[in-house]
């Protein structure tokens, strides 16, 4: 048989794992380098490197990716996949060979260009993303693609539950990507859309926080599930002090425009609900305060807090 072309994957942590392991047990892998990875899991990767025959370098900052360069003339791979690598790549690296750099990004391209695709496309309440895969350049997100695999969002997802299956997703579209690599001399791509092309900045606090006043229930539970559990759920204030909201659900029940955030009851359920902006409401199941994460049950134990608003 043919030899397998030999794949350097550049990765970012347990997010490209799966891929890494398919990639070897297919013998595709040729070399793994990973970026701002902890001391465990480089010792790990290393380890495991080293009883396969498998090149590794960690990058763990900036200022380690001038070696780059160098290892990857050393390595000579035919090809280098990047899942979840934190840094841009420099220009001279990619020198090393024209669509030889190929990216999987887990978000559709170009609209969802950025470091955090999976809470981006929860928050805009989306019900499919994708896996991208394109050819890499300079510039973050921006090459040709190659293909957009299409990711169904269920309802209820969160940013775990869908950072699992889009891990799950992008193992075998690698695998797929390798085998196309196998037997074809070239791969057919085209230019992002310009006009369709946004980045999102890596999400800030009033990216996060839950605007009681002008986010209607949908808005406000997508949020929450885009935060669970990287961010330990949406931001808010409750009785002045901050805390945030990890899981919570609809609650089929009109409220007669009583001021947003305002808790309304204690359900049969042990969930607290909450008045929205467009006369719906919430119910929280699972919140954190500053006393710990907590059920709703729990907090409606010790304080009486019907009435109380989060703003």
């Amino acid at each position: 048989m043919e030899n397998k072309k030999k794949i350097v994957l550049l990765c970012g942590g347990k997010f490209a794992f799966k891929a890494l392991q398919l990639l070897a047990y297919e013998k595709f892998l040729f070399g793994v380098a990973i970026g701002k990875g902890t001391e465990i899991i480089n010792d790990a990767l290393e380890r495991e490197c080293e009883e396969n025959k498998i090149a590794f370098k960690s990058f763990p900052n900036k200022n380690s990716i001038s070696e780059m360069k160098t290892w990857i003339n050393n390595v000579q791979p035919d090809y280098v996949f990047s899942i979840s690598f934190p840094f841009l790549i420099p220009e001279e690296v990619l020198l090393f060979g024209k669509d030889k750099f190929i990216n999987f990004h887990p978000g559709p391209l170009p609209k969802y260009r950025g470091v955090m695709p999976i809470f981006e496309v929860l928050k805009n309440q989306e019900t499919e993303t994708a896996i991208c895969v394109h050819f890499m350049n300079a510039n973050f997100d921006e090459g040709n693609i190659i293909f957009n695999d299409p990711v169904i969002i269920e309802k209820g997802d969160t940013y775990g539950k869908l950072t699992v299956k889009l891990s799950n997703r992008v193992a075998q579209v690698a695998l797929n990507m390798a085998n196309m690599l196998q037997f074809a001399s070239k791969i057919p791509n085209f230019p992002q859309d310009k006009s369709e092309a946004y980045y999102y900045e890596k999400p800030q606090f009033s990216d996060t926080y839950i605007n009681w006043k002008r986010m209607d229930s949908e808005e406000i539970l997508s949020l929450i599930n885009a935060c669970n559990p990287w961010n330990n759920g949406a931001d808010t204030t409750f009785m002045g002090e901050q805390a945030k909201i990890i899981s919570a659900k609809n609650f089929n029940k009109p409220h007669n425009n009583i001021h947003p955030g305002t808790i309304i009851e204690i359900t049969e359920e042990n969930t607290i609900t909450v008045a929205c902006s467009d006369n719906k409401q919430i119910a929280i199941e699972i919140l954190s305060t500053d006393e710990g994460i907590m059920t709703a049950k729990q907090l409606s134990s010790k304080i009486n807090i019907i009435g109380n608003i989060f703003n």
